[in-house]
C-alpha cells in the first residue's frame, strides 16, 4: 500500500512538473523573455510550489533538490517549448495556457495533499498543503512576469486546488484506494477550474 501510494505521489509530482514547466515557458514567451528567462520561469513554476510544501512539512531537502529528475524535466520541458515556439505561436495560446495551468494545478494539488498525509500531517493542514503546492509556482510566475497573482484576485483558482486536495484527504480518510482517489481529486480540481473560466465564475471581490 505504501509503495503504491509513493508511486501515485511521484507520478503526480513529475507529471505536474512537466505540465507546469510547459505552462511557465509559454507564459514567459508571451511576455517576450529570451531563452534564459524562459528556462528560469519554467523552473520556478514547475518546482516552486513543491519546494514550499516540502519545507513546510519537513521533507528536507526538497524533492526538487534531492531528485535529479525534477530539475531535468523542468529544464528539458522549457527548452522543448522554446524550440517549438514557432509552432506554438500558431496555436490558440490563451486557451492552451488555461488548460495547461488547470492540469498542473490539479496534479500538484493531489501530489501535495498525498505527500503531506504520508508525512503524518493532519487532514486540514494536508488539504492546505495541496493547495499551496498547486498555487505556489503560479504565484512565483506572476511575480516574475509582473502580474497580479491569480489567487489575489476574485478568481476560482486556489479554491479549485483546495477542492481537489480535499477530495484526496476525504478519500484517504475513508481508506479508499490511492490511485482512484488521486484521479477523483485531480478531476474535481480541473473541472472546477475550467468551469469557472468557461462560465465566468468568480469569488466576491473587495468592491462587490
Amino acid at each position: 500500500m505504501r509503495a503504491r501510494l509513493g508511486t501515485v505521489i511521484l507520478f503526480a509530482d513529475l507529471a505536474g512538473t512537466v505540465v507546469f514547466a510547459a505552462e511557465g515557458a509559454m507564459a514567459a514567451m508571451t511576455r517576450g523573455l529570451d531563452l534564459f528567462g524562459v528556462m528560469v520561469v519554467a523552473f520556478v513554476v514547475a518546482l516552486g510550489g513543491g519546494m514550499i510544501r516540502d519545507v513546510l512539512i519537513g521533507a528536507a531537502p526538497p524533492s526538487a533538490i534531492r531528485d535529479w529528475r525534477y530539475p531535468v524535466l523542468a529544464f528539458l520541458t522549457g527548452l522543448g517549448v522554446f524550440a517549438c515556439r514557432r509552432v506554438l505561436h500558431l496555436a490558440p495560446g490563451g486557451h492552451l495556457l488555461a488548460v495547461l495551468d488547470a492540469a498542473g494545478l490539479s496534479l500538484f494539488a493531489v501530489a501535495g495533499a498525498e505527500k503531506a498525509l504520508s508525512h503524518g500531517i493532519g487532514p486540514l493542514a494536508a488539504a492546505l498543503m495541496g493547495m499551496i503546492t498547486g498555487v505556489g509556482g503560479g504565484v512565483m510566475r506572476d511575480v516574475l512576469l509582473a502580474r497580479v497573482p491569480l489567487i489575489l484576485v476574485s478568481d476560482i483558482y486556489a479554491t479549485a486546488a483546495l477542492a481537489g486536495a480535499s477530495v484526496v484527504v476525504a478519500g484517504r480518510w475513508r481508506a479508499l484506494p490511492a490511485a482512484p482517489v488521486a484521479c477523483a481529486g485531480a478531476a474535481a480540481c480541473f473541472c472546477l477550474r475550467m468551469a469557472a473560466l468557461h462560465y465566468g465564475w468568480r469569488l466576491p471581490g473587495g468592491m462587490d
